[in-house]
Order: structure tokens, then C-alpha cells, then sequence
């Protein structure tokens, strides 16, 4: 695959270029994409910088605010005005501060929430990750669970998405700090993707277990900035996004012990100059991207469509975009991406999050300073 521009041999369509917009009876915008009309409804504003939205079983809503940094809750589509207590202490600077929430698999029994996070320590600053009880309006019981080592002086790619998959291992993705080489070190936490049980022990199958220098935490290494993580709902494999340079934004799913190639290999280039970086598009035993993006659209946050509300959309990639201002549908069969669509360009802004409600509807974050909780709902 080596030279070959994935987008080149897929269709793109555009909502907002072929999409018919229309004005619903009420007056909200209708929007028109291949499978379905919807309209965006939103439900809360005013949030600084949101990073990432979790649901809990009782139908409340948890956001982080990365710059804050702070936890906040969102009851019957009221936000509180009280933000949670009992954080871990966030380095906020650059692109760090308070990243991902996500409730224990089993939350009703256990009450534990995972957050990620960028924190201080020896030598700088570098992503961590704790859980704690969240007993009414505040975290009880907090324990850091994973720092990532070397910390490092950048104030840049941190990654910091969660993700449990079906048999309770804790995935957490860390970017190389803007640091590409380190990407690549056996003996680095950056780059990689993490896999712990929950209570932060270090699984004994770990790929690199045993293995001198490595460190035994990481699952994957050759990463640069992953910030979309899920979890396929139907073969159970962690599928991932991450930031390229200037292009060369990237799909993977996450295989034990993968070298994903940053950055040896990659499709995008160097900033300003757009000189080539590494060896390369490929090498052998480097993983290749399911897709990427030239031009990048900086991509934040995925998640599988899996409600009833939007019943041909059930098993497509939404990622949301940061420099395009934008939410990708990616039609997939299997491993396969057979079709790109672009949506809501310019409507909401930077797209931070995505996620698949329980109630079958599509929810989004925006990246800005009065960031707003949206959803996407069925329209006529």
C-alpha cells in the first residue's frame, strides 16, 4: 500500500454541500444526510473547553472541562451548577489539563469513575490516569492508577482516551508529547496504547511482559496523538484515530503488540516545509491505517453508532473534527472504510466528542470556550 492515497478509492459525500437544508415546522434547521434527515438540539452551553461526556445508568451525563480543569453534571438536560468535587491535581497548559471520564463497566455495583488526566512530576508533565467513588456530589477514595514515564516538558500531545473492553481490561492512549522518537522507545510510555486490568495491575498476557527495557504496560507503540477511542460492537477489537502531522490523520484497530509506525512511517508531512518525514508510507512489520485523512481534519473523539433512532447509520465510525469543524461518518464493512460522509460542516464548531446515547440518539461536545452538549435526532 505503499503511496497509495486511501481517500482516492473511496466516495465522500458532503451534508453540507449535498444535503438539502430546510427549516422544520418549529424553525430548527432539518438536515439532510445519504440515510437520514436529522436536526442538532442543544441541550447545554456554557461549558469551557468540554473534553469528553459519559452516561450513567440513572440517565445523568458527566462532561470534563479540560481547562477548568473540572467534572461536571448534567441532570434531565440541567447542568449543574456545582461542579464535582475531589479532582486529582490537572496541570493545565498547552493542549493539557483534564481529559476523559468513563464509569466503571459495572458502576451501579462499584460507584468507580476513571478520569485522565495531564499531571506534574519529575521532569515535567505527563498523562495519568486514577479512579474514584462518586458518592453524590463529589469523588471519594481517588487513586492514581497508571503515570506515564518519562514525563516530558511539552505542552503537546497528550492523547488520553479510556476504554474497557468486554472482558474488563482498561485501555488508555498516550501521545509522544511532541516528541516523535519517543514514540517508538521500548522503554517509554509515550506513543503507545495501555492496557491495565482495572484496578491499574499490569495483565500478565501484556505483549511486552518480561521483555528487557520494555515497558510492561504498553500494548502498541508508534503512535503520535491518539484522541478517539471505541470499541467495535461487533468483534469487540479497540479501533482507534490519531492526529498526524500536516496530514496524514489515521484509523487503526488495536492489535497486541503492533508497531503502528510513527514516526518511521506515516502520510503526512512536515509542517511549513511539507518535507517528508521517515522512511516513508510503509515498512514491513509496521501496521497500515484502515484510513487516513491528506488534508488533515484533526480528528477528536469516535464512537460506533449502535441506537435504534437512526436505524441505517446502526455500525458506522462517527469522528468529530477539529480543524475541519465537522462530524465524519465513516460506512464500514468489516475492516473495511466504503464510504466517507461529511456533516455539519461549520454548524457547531470544533467537534471534541462523540458518543452513542443509550437512548438511541447521537451526542456531541464542541471544543470552545462557551462549548455546548448537542445531540442529533430524527426528523421527518
Amino acid at each position: 500500500m505503499s503511496g497509495i492515497d486511501i481517500r482516492s478509492v473511496l466516495p465522500i459525500t458532503v451534508g453540507g454541500f449535498f444535503a438539502l437544508s430546510a427549516l422544520s415546522a418549529a424553525g430548527q434547521p432539518v438536515h439532510s444526510a445519504v440515510d437520514h434527515h436529522f436536526r442538532v438540539v442543544t441541550l447545554v452551553k456554557g461549558f469551557d473547553h468540554p473534553w469528553s461526556l459519559a452516561f450513567l445508568p440513572d440517565a445523568r451525563m458527566l462532561v470534563t472541562e479540560r481547562n477548568a480543569p473540572a467534572l461536571r453534571l448534567v441532570r434531565e438536560g440541567r447542568l449543574d451548577p456545582r461542579p464535582i468535587a475531589g479532582l486529582p491535581e490537572v496541570a493545565v497548559g498547552g493542549q493539557g489539563g483534564l481529559f476523559d471520564v468513563v464509569p466503571h463497566p459495572r458502576f451501579a455495583e462499584n460507584r468507580f469513575v476513571y478520569l485522565s488526566y495531564a499531571a506534574r512530576g519529575a521532569g515535567g508533565v505527563g498523562t495519568e490516569l486514577a479512579r474514584a467513588k462518586l458518592e453524590g456530589g463529589r469523588l471519594e477514595a481517588l487513586q492514581v492508577l497508571f503515570r506515564q514515564i518519562p514525563k516530558g516538558t511539552s505542552g503537546l500531545h497528550f492523547g488520553g482516551r479510556i476504554v474497557f473492553d468486554r472482558a474488563g481490561y482498561l485501555y488508555l492512549t498516550l501521545g509522544e508529547r511532541g516528541e516523535k522518537e519517543r514514540a517508538q522507545r521500548p522503554d517509554d510510555h509515550a506513543g503507545s496504547v495501555i492496557r491495565l486490568h482495572d484496578d491499574g495491575r499490569v495483565p500478565a498476557d501484556n505483549p511486552f511482559v518480561g521483555r528487557t527495557s520494555w515497558k510492561p504496560e504498553k500494548y502498541t507503540l508508534g503512535h503520535r496523538n491518539l484522541q478517539g477511542a471505541a470499541l467495535h460492537p461487533v468483534s469487540g477489537m479497540l479501533w482507534t484515530h490519531e492526529h498526524g502531522p500536516q496530514g496524514g490523520d489515521e484509523v487503526n484497530v488495536i492489535r497486541a503488540g503492533a508497531n503502528y509506525g510513527w514516526p518511521v512511517i506515516t502520510y503526512g508531512v512536515n509542517y511549513g516545509t511539507g518535507t517528508k518525514i521517515g522512511e516513508g508510507t510503509a515498512k514491513p512489520g509496521m501496521a497500515q491505517p484502515l484510513h487516513i485523512w491528506v488534508p488533515s481534519i484533526a480528528p477528536s473523539g469516535m464512537a460506533f453508532y449502535t441506537g435504534d433512532r437512526f436505524p441505517r447509520w446502526r455500525g458506522s465510525l462517527f469522528v468529530g473534527a477539529l480543524r475541519e469543524r465537522m462530524l465524519v461518518r465513516l460506512a464500514l464493512d468489516g475492516e473495511k472504510v466504503t464510504n466517507e460522509e461529511r456533516l455539519l460542516k461549520d454548524v457547531l464548531g470544533r467537534i471534541r466528542d462523540v458518543r452513542s446515547g443509550p437512548d438511541g440518539y447521537l451526542y456531541l461536545l464542541t471544543d470552545e470556550p462557551n462549548g455546548v452538549l448537542a445531540r442529533l435526532e430524527p426528523a421527518s
